[in-house]
């Protein structure tokens, strides 16, 4: 056996071990993955994977995203071998609580590029990262020196692990096939092929021809025997020289490989060798069958020395970077304002002075489209799309170009009809840093994302989801197309900012509140028929809109409008409403007679909720009684609004589906209008 491919077996051999002594330790997880994909791995961060342990955020590092997370052991064993802040105590720790090795890889982990588990996710979040990359060496690359030397601060590749079961959701087939569309030649896909998933051989639910399906997206495609190095090795570097495609890598793997009475086995997928048959494999691997968690000297040791290489190829990359910085000052500035997700600093007030040219009804749609284009010309960072639908979402940036394959510095993202991955890819664009990226779909499918929009709210992503036709008032389109449950399944997703404006300043107040917020994802559900001007009084601060629930307005006895303070506390009926409500609960409000009113709009329950008690007590006060108006499902909104007896809570809302009528029709059969709401408030009060 030559040196190397001695060298590179015991790599291997120790990180399938570490592996199963991870598994076997915690008595829970994957060992057959990381065990199979071991060889491979081994070639590729010891030869290929171009990265810095010491700067892990550095802009210009290769990603590498296990799209199939469940392997997560693999990836825990790689960044503690390659020097990352990962010791041999953390790998101990496998699946424990607090620890830096959870079950499945999360963001907050360093040297993890993206939070994986859900199967197909990953590689739809590295075709994300691999438009970031596209983007930003478009908009930042270009001769380095005034000698013309020319040279790329941005020329990462990024690779991602996928197993049968990602290339079984339907997720990683839209993503694939927009990747394809847009030739993304920096991202390589390896896929772990072992024919094995949990139920069994692949043969049972799993007999296309992958490679072929892949050749049709438009990919390079290749494929490999997974244990012969020299064929790994060349693989991957056919890969990295690809000009014109993406590609898949399909290494024929042994799922286990290693083990003697389990490998290529379906029991090796989800559980620990168990005591004896690891000891088996460590002899059987040529490694101390007596030792847990052992890493020969000579595997550090090559990995101390791949380390001092890439450093050297930091060093090399820093001062190009230097050199670009000092010959293209005003680029510099602008890739610093993006990767800072920062804006000039008139935003909002752009925005609420957009707002006010809003004089008479008009869409939420529409007044989104006005807002993001401002916010386009303002945040650099601003980026994004929609699935197919700009003509009715109203997404579009105007004067931007479309992203395309060979023109990618635009802000326009043609998703087409794929919500699953767009989702997936704002998460990604998200996860490289340096956007803040959108997607656009109706209310209604917004199950197609919620996967997507869910990791978003669990990885602390600045993604950005918007949502038209935001209820049955839509009209025509029928209960198919009507959001009935949307918003309140959206609102118990934690984390998650879900804006609901009812006019122009309320959306202008969203948007900002939306785009200044970096720690956590934000929705925008807006709508497709037109909504009032909301008359506020003369001396109204849209700083108040910033808690998430303000007064809208006040009424005497009579329906007499009077001055909207929290101070306060004679309210007798409180209407609390969001978006189009919000019209409709002040002309409720005019018509109730020998109470006092008071209406709120709430357009973010999540940052409301945040607010003091005190603030929430005088704005909901329990001496009041409160009716919720929401053309929605009632569920949730008792909590919403402070909880109570029955008898001081009456919550309007739609909790059947809808139908196919117009809008003025549907609002008279769902009991939307005035006097139907009134009605009900007198039957109640009564």
């Amino acid at each position: 056996m030559n040196p190397e491919l001695k060298q590179l077996t015991l790599v291997s051999n120790t990180i399938a071990i570490l592996a199963a002594d991870m598994v076997e330790k915690a008595n829970s997880g994957h060992p057959g993955m990381p065990m199979g994909m071991a060889d491979i791995a081994a070639v590729l961060w010891l030869k290929h994977l171009n990265f810095n342990p010491k700067q892990p955020s550095w802009i210009n590092r290769d990603r590498f995203v296990l799209s199939n997370g469940h392997g997560s052991a693999l990836l825990y064993s790689m960044l503690h071998l390659s020097g990352y802040e990962m010791s041999i105590e953390d790998l101990k720790c496998f699946r424990q609580l607090g620890s830096k090795t959870p079950g499945h890889p999360e963001i907050s982990t360093v040297g993890v590029e993206a939070t994986t588990g859900p199967l197909g996710q990953g590689l739809a979040n590295a075709v994300g990262l691999a438009l970031g990359q596209k983007i930003m060496a478009e908009r930042y690359d270009c001769r380095t020196s005034q000698n013309n030397a020319a040279g790329s601060i941005f020329n990462h590749k990024v690779f991602c692990v996928v197993g049968d079961g990602c290339l079984m959701e339907g997720i990683t087939s839209e993503a694939s096939s927009l990747a394809g569309h847009l030739k993304l030649n920096n991202l390589i896909v390896l896929y772990d092929d072992n024919h094995i998933s949990i139920a069994g051989d692949t043969k049972l639910t799993f007999t296309e021809d992958v490679c072929q399906r892949y050749a049709a997206y438009g990919w390079s495609v290749q494929t490999c025997d997974g244990h012969n190095f020299a064929e790994i090795d060349q693989a991957l570097s056919r890969a990295k020289e690809e000009k014109s495609c993406p590609t898949l890598i399909a290494f024929k793997t042994t799922i286990g490989k290693g083990s003697p009475n389990k490998a290529n086995n379906a029991q090796v997928h989800g559980s620990p060798l168990g005591k004896d048959e690891l000891e088996k494999t460590k002899k059987a691997l040529c490694l101390p069958d007596d030792l847990s968690f052992y890493v020969p000297p000579q595997v550090h040791e090559l990995f101390a020395k791949r380390q001092e290489e890439l450093l050297k190829n930091y060093q090399a990359w820093e001062k190009l970077y230097t050199e670009w910085q000092d010959n293209n000052p005003d680029l510099a500035a602008g890739l610093k304002a993006q990767l800072e997700l920062a804006e000039d600093g008139n935003l909002e007030k752009n925005l609420v002075e957009q707002a006010q040219k809003f004089n008479q009804a008009e869409s939420s749609r529409k007044i989104s489209e006005a807002m993001l284009q401002i916010i386009a010309e303002h945040l650099p960072a601003l980026i994004g799309g929609s699935a197919d639908l700009d003509p009715s979402t109203l997404t579009y940036l105007k004067n931007y170009p479309d992203i395309q394959a060979g023109q990618y510095n635009g802000k326009n993202i043609r998703y087409g009809v794929r919500e699953h991955a767009m989702g997936a890819i704002v998460n990604g664009l998200s996860y490289y840093g340096g956007f803040l990226p959108y997607g656009s779909t109706f209310l209604a499918f917004a199950d197609y994302l919620r996967p997507a929009i869910r990791v978003a709210a669990l990885s602390d992503l600045a993604s950005l989801f918007i949502f038209t036709h935001d209820s049955v008032l839509l009209g025509e389109d029928g209960p198919t197309h009507q959001p009935i449950e949307q918003l309140a399944s959206l609102r118990i997703i934690p984390n998650l900012q879900v804006f609901r404006p009812a006019d122009a300043l309320e959306t202008a107040i969203c948007y900002s509140l939306a785009v200044q917020n970096h720690n956590s994802p934000s929705v925008m559900i807006l709508s497709r028929q037109a909504l009032p001007v909301i008359s506020r009084s003369e001396n109204f601060n849209p700083e108040e809109i910033k808690k998430g629930a303000y007064i809208v307005s006040q009424f005497k006895e009579g329906g007499h409008r009077c001055a909207a303070t929290t101070s306060q506390l004679t309210e007798e009926i409180i209407l609390v409403a969001t978006g189009s409500e919000v019209a409709l609960a002040l002309e409720v409000a005019q018509k109730i007679n020998n109470k006092n009113v008071r209406v709120v709009s709430m357009p973010c329950y999540e940052i409301y909720k945040q607010q003091s008690e005190i603030f929430k007590s005088e704005l909901l006060p329990k001496t009041a009684k409160i009716v919720t108006l929401e053309a929605g499902v009632t569920l949730g909104w008792a909590e919403m609004v402070g909880g109570g007896a029955k008898d001081r809570i009456l919550n309007i809302g739609i909790n059947t589906f809808g139908a196919s009528a117009p809008q003025a029709i549907l609002a008279r059969k769902f009991g939307f209008t005035a006097d139907a709401v009134l009605a009900k408030i007198n039957n109640w009060l009564q």
